[in-house]
Formats: structure tokens, sequence, C-alpha cells
């Protein structure tokens, strides 16, 4: 017979030992809200701006070829936008699940940053109509690895370039609409982060985030393999490893901390819902990462190819703006916008307008342009106020609503 008080003992006795146990965890894990740590990641996330910021400033001042620099600012703005909500979310940790909210914006601007560098490879290869005239007939290369094996006897079409494009565009759909999803299930207090439930709506969301990003890098690794010959003259390979990299690694980390805190692998903080450890690691590194990511973007998208004018593409190949020999500036190089600018706003301007963005997505996805490429145009190249600087009051209705891109230049022999 077990008296009054040896129950009474026993149950000091555990929760003693519930205690002490909850002290030991979250002294492994106090970094996370520590004063010492919002300080270090807030000082690495300011770096990180910084070196970003400056290299966008320089694009900016040597604004000298708007159709590549436009997606370069915009692949750039990725490390402030991801450094500082990071850093938000980390301040916020144990504040009733706020780094969720912030964590949603802050992924909406990845899909974009698939997509702008999709298209950063269309001006670099001169725009679609000379891509294709580039692998037209081609056979697609049959690979395990890259998940071609069933392509037998496939050529390069027009439609491969639809879907390239559809794929990103897609992501650019998906991510934002994943993201308000989550925001609306997190606010009626049926998401969880990390916790992979069918009553919860963080698997649903994960599901769908994760065949989105799947099709969308897919297309990216087939436009890779197509083009990657006539890419060779623009160094795609450290270009695409960072791009893939700070994208999708991110994401994937995520996951893989949000499963080893499932199984309890990493211990949970006190009075802290399920999930909060893990974002708080996330967010930790995200910040140490995107130090990294600044540099890495510097030698990627350097900002000096574009001091001279001549951009990175075939106007710096020797082809002049309208695929003739020699490179001379001529007028309508100057109507394509290859002078430099002093006006930094105007170009900051530029890079925020989504013009182009919607444009691309209606000739990609209209049934009434399938069959039909995309040829430059001198009219998408610079606003208005370019236009008249160089020809007054000329009628813009003289000009050819399609223009023949440069001819790509051959890759360089060794």
């Amino acid at each position: 017979m077990t008296l009054p008080y040896e129950i009474q003992s026993t149950a000091l006795l555990n929760n003693s030992h519930i205690g002490n146990t909850s002290k030991r965890v979250s002294e492994e894990f106090l970094f996370l809200e520590s004063k010492w740590a919002q300080v270090f990641t807030g000082l690495v996330a300011f770096t990180a701006i910084v070196i970003t910021c400056h290299q966008i400033y320089l694009h900016l001042i040597n604004y000298t070829c708007p159709n590549e620099q436009r997606w370069v600012v915009r692949i750039l703005f990725y490390v402030p936008i991801y450094a500082f909500e990071s850093w938000l979310s980390l301040l916020f940790l144990k504040h009733e699940d706020y780094y969720v909210y912030f964590d949603s914006v802050r992924d909406c601007y990845e899909a974009f940053v698939v997509y702008s560098f999709l298209s950063l490879c269309y001006e670099y290869l001169g725009g679609e109509s000379c891509i294709l005239s580039e692998i037209r007939g081609r056979e697609l290369p049959r690979s395990w690895g890259y998940c071609t094996c069933c392509f037998y006897n496939q050529t390069y079409t027009i439609e491969f370039l639809r879907f390239c494009k559809q794929a990103t565009l897609q992501f650019c759909v998906i991510k934002p609409l994943t993201s308000i999803v989550t925001i609306i299930l997190q606010a009626i207090g049926v998401y969880k982060h990390g916790i992979f439930s069918a009553t919860n709506g963080y698997l649903y969301v994960t599901v769908v985030y994760n065949g989105s990003a799947f099709v969308a890098l897919y297309a990216l690794v087939l436009f890779y393999l197509a083009t990657r010959s006539i890419l060779q003259p623009f160094d795609p390979a450290i270009k695409f490893a960072v791009v893939k990299s700070v994208v999708f690694l991110c994401f994937w980390q995520g996951i893989i901390l949000a499963i080893l805190e499932k199984t309890e692998v990493l211990p949970a903080l006190p009075n802290t819902n399920a999930g909060t450890v893990a974002a708080g690691i996330q967010n930790f590194l995200i910040c140490l990462e995107m130090l990294i990511a600044s540099v890495a973007l510097r030698f990627a998208f350097p900002s000096q190819l574009y001091i001279d004018g001549v951009g990175a593409g075939p106007a710096n190949s020797g082809y002049d703006s309208l695929g003739g020999v020699g490179g001379e500036v001529s007028l309508e190089s100057k109507k394509r916008g290859f002078l430099p600018s002093s006006d930094s706003l105007r170009s900051l301007r530029d890079t925020f307008n989504p013009k182009d963005m919607f444009s691309d997505a209606i000739h990609n996805f209209h049934p009434n342009y399938q069959k039909y490429t995309q040829q430059r145009n001198l009219k998408d190249d610079f606003d208005n106020e370019t236009i008249d600087s160089y020809q007054g009051n000329t009628d813009l209705s003289n000009i050819q609503s399609t223009v023949p891109a440069p001819p790509i230049p051959p890759p360089p022999r060794p």
C-alpha cells in the first residue's frame, strides 16, 4: 500500500526531474534567444546587405545594358531581402509564431529569382529567336541523372523554350499563393511549422511547394543542358551553382531541420510551439549563408562588365547591336540603351517595373503565341525618355517591330 506522503514525494521528484530536463534542453539552444545571437546575426546580415547593396549601386550607376542588368539587379536583391527577414524572424522567435509570417513573405522572392535568372540567360544568348536558331533540331540528351531517359528521338523546338519559361512562371504564381495560404492557416490555428500531419496545413503546403519548385528547377536544368555549349562565354557554371544553391538549398535545409526536430534529434525549447527550434536554426544559418552568398554573387555577376557599356551578352563579342561585325556604337545601339546613365534612381525604377514579366507571361501562356518566337524590339529595350533623348519626336511606328537578335558568338577556342 502506497502512503499519501510517498505519492507526494514521488510527484515532487518527477517534477524536479522534468524541470531539470527542461533547463538542460533550454540551455542547449539558448543561443537562439540570446542577445549575443541577435547581435551576431544582425552584424552578419548587415554586412551581407552592405556588400550586396554596394554591388547593386555599381550596376545602377553603370546601367549601360538594361536588358541584362535589369535581371541582375533583381537577382541581387535576394540577399538583402533574405538577410533582413531572417534576422527579423530570429528576433521574434518566441512571439506567438510571428516568424511564420516573416518567413512566408520572405520566401516569395525565391521564385522570382529563378525566373529572373532564366530570363537573364535568354538575354545573354540574344533572345528567344536566336536561341531557337541554335538548338532547333538537336536531340535532347538521354540521361538517368537528368531524368531525360524517356525523351527518345525528341528534338528541341519552340515548345521546349515555352516549357522552360512556363515552368519558372508557374513557380512565381504558386509560391506567393502558398505563402498567402500559410498566413491564413497560421491565423486560424491550423498551421504548425514542421509538423507533418494530415490535420496540419504544413504538410499540404510543403507538398505543393515541392512539386512547383521541382518543375521550375527541372526546367532550369534542361535549359542549361540545351544551351551549355553556347553559354560557355558567359561562365554559366558559377552562375547556375550560386543561384540554385542560395534558393533551393535554403529550402531543403529547412525541411531537414524540421524532420530532425520531428524525430526529436533537435530537442524542443520549453514553452514554445513545435517547429520553433528548427525555424530558429534555419534563420540563424540563413543569416550566415547570405554573407557567403553576397560574396559569391559579387563574383558571379560583376559590375565591371558594364562599365564600358558592352555587357556580358552578344554585344561584348565584337558584334554590334544589330549583329554587324566591328562593335562600333551606332545610333541603333544608342537606342538600345548601351550608353552610360548617371540617373541611378531612374535605373532602379526600371528594375522594379514588372511590365516585362507580365508581357512574358502573356506571350508564353496565351494560345495565340504558342508557335511564335519573340524577337528583340527596339521599343522594348528602352523607355520613352531614352527614345526622346535620341530621336526627339520621331514616330516609333517606323521602327521595325521584329528586329533580329545579334548572332550568338562561338565559344572561345582553347
